[in-house]
Order: C-alpha cells, then sequence, then structure tokens
C-alpha cells in the first residue's frame, strides 16, 4: 500500500515539474523565412502551418489602371543580405532596373511580423516607382481551394475583410465591379490615390479607411491581417491571395523615403485587432 502511494506521488510530482516547467518557457513566437521569392512565416497558432506571402511580387509605374500589366511592373532583383539562426530576423535588398534599392529589415515577434523599408534614389534621373506588391496567400489560412480563386466571386472573399468607414467589412463588397483590362477580381482605392494608378483589376466604388486587411480562417478562430504605411491599394486577387499594396509615390534623384508595414497572426477579436493597428499606425 505504501509502496503504491508513494509511486503516486512520484507521477503526480513529475506532471507537475513538467507543466511548471512548460509554463516558465516563453513561447518562441513566430519564425521567417525567405527563399528569395516567397516569404513563410511559421507558428504554431497558425491554420495551414505557414502563411506565404510572394515577396516582393512587383515594383509599380504610375498609370496602370488601363495599361498591360508588362508596361507597369518595373523589374527588379533580389538579395538576402542577413538571416539569424532563431529565424526572427531577415535583411533584404532590391535593386530596380532604374537603379533604386530598396533595403528590407523584417523581424518576427510573438503574433506579429514588422517591415520596416529604405527606399533611395541614388541616381540623377528622377524614378517611377510608384507602388509595390507584397502578394499575401490566404488559400491556407482560410480553407480555400486555389481552383476557384478565378471565379467572379471566388467562395474564399467571404472570410476576407477591409476597413469601410472605421469598420470592419466582409466581403464580398456591394457594388462589385465587374469591369476592367483584366478580370475578375477586386480593387479599392484609398482618397489620397489617383484611380489611374492602382491594379488593372475592377476597381470598386468603395473606399476603403484604412490600410488593415486580411481574412479569418477557415474555423473564424483565428485571423490574419496586414497593413502598409503608406499605402496604395487593397487589391483582393486570383491567386487565392489579399494585397495591401504600399505606395512609394516615386522617388526624386537623391531622395529616401521610409516604408512600414504589418502582419498579424492573432485570435479572431476584431475590436483588438484595430485598436493594435491603431496604435501601431498612428498616421
Amino acid at each position: 500500500m505504501l509502496r503504491s502511494i508513494n509511486f503516486l506521488l512520484a507521477v503526480v510530482f513529475v506532471a507537475a515539474a513538467a507543466l511548471n516547467c512548460h509554463a516558465q518557457t516563453p513561447s518562441n513566437g513566430l519564425t521567417i523565412q525567405w527563399d528569395g521569392r516567397y516569404l513563410d512565416v511559421f507558428g504554431d497558432a497558425i491554420p495551414g502551418d505557414f502563411v506565404r506571402t510572394h515577396y516582393l511580387e512587383a515594383y509599380c509605374r504610375p498609370g496602370s489602371t488601363d495599361r498591360d500589366w508588362h508596361e507597369t511592373v518595373i523589374k527588379h532583383t533580389s538579395e538576402l543580405k542577413s538571416a539569424s539562426k532563431d529565424k526572427k530576423r531577415i535583411e533584404i535588398q532590391d535593386r530596380l532596373a532604374d537603379g533604386v534599392i530598396v533595403n528590407h529589415v523584417i523581424v518576427a515577434g510573438t503574433d506579429d511580423v514588422t517591415f520596416t523599408l529604405t527606399a533611395t534614389n541614388p541616381t540623377d534621373v528622377a524614378s517611377e516607382a510608384h507602388w509595390a506588391q507584397p502578394c499575401m496567400r490566404v488559400d491556407r489560412f482560410t480553407g480555400a481551394d486555389p481552383a476557384q480563386a478565378r471565379e467572379v466571386y471566388p467562395p474564399y472573399i467571404k472570410k476576407c475583410f477591409l476597413m469601410v468607414d472605421d469598420r470592419l467589412t466582409r466581403l464580398p463588397t456591394s457594388p462589385w465591379a465587374l469591369q476592367a483590362r483584366y478580370v475578375p477580381g477586386q480593387v479599392y482605392a484609398p482618397k489620397h490615390v489617383p484611380r489611374d494608378d492602382v491594379n488593372p483589376r475592377p476597381l470598386s466604388d468603395v473606399v476603403p479607411s484604412s490600410g488593415l486587411t486580411g481574412c479569418y480562417s477557415a474555423d473564424e478562430k483565428m485571423m490574419l491581417a496586414m497593413a502598409w504605411q503608406p499605402y496604395q491599394e487593397i487589391f483582393q486577387g486570383v491567386i487565392t491571395c489579399m494585397h495591401n499594396d504600399f505606395r512609394i509615390g516615386g522617388l526624386e534623384p537623391g531622395q529616401t523615403k521610409q516604408i512600414r508595414g504589418k502582419l498579424y497572426v492573432v485570435p479572431a477579436d476584431p475590436d483588438k485587432l484595430i485598436r493594435r493597428f491603431k496604435t501601431d499606425f498612428p498616421d
């Protein structure tokens, strides 16, 4: 009898010690990896195991709304400058065909990823680099079938949102634009961006009130969001993706500009996400 009691006490002691050890071990949070084309964000709480972003898909000229895409894109090359062993920090350098250099510092936190960009024009000619596209893929997170992404109303958009009049608004919005040089898809341009300078997909009459956009997970328990300041457009694309495309606005000779971005992977509490966004982007 005594031997049995001692055995049970030992089991309880080991279990309690394990729980205590686990409670005192801080979570590593998110980690990041870049392969020259795609930025992958990993984390235990991420539905679908990871979030993939085409980083960066393209740098773009103005006058893009009704022009062939190949005429809009400014070709660029990307180079990994450094990556920490703990997969928490990456530095990338982009060199655009017109001579502009963009340095990216990407840092993974507990439940977010912070982007700090410095764009510089070291040439004596003005650059037409007005905006750029980080293409955030949401198929894994939403549980969507990528084969349905090119439908006029692809099922995954019901999980997606943007901000309208400071309220989180689900897609599809109304009215839904259907005409453009390329279809389908949906573009939302803020007030400060000329309507001639956005993605050549259907342009919505709905005007976003901020750059916060993203989606819910398949079970509606988590939210994935991206935000940039300044930003050019919100774009629902045809690769099961949601964009917040950041704005550069061109660069004069010798000019340098700063751009900031965030990617969030958080529990589904819209009010809390919006408050956090406003703290991170007070301007």
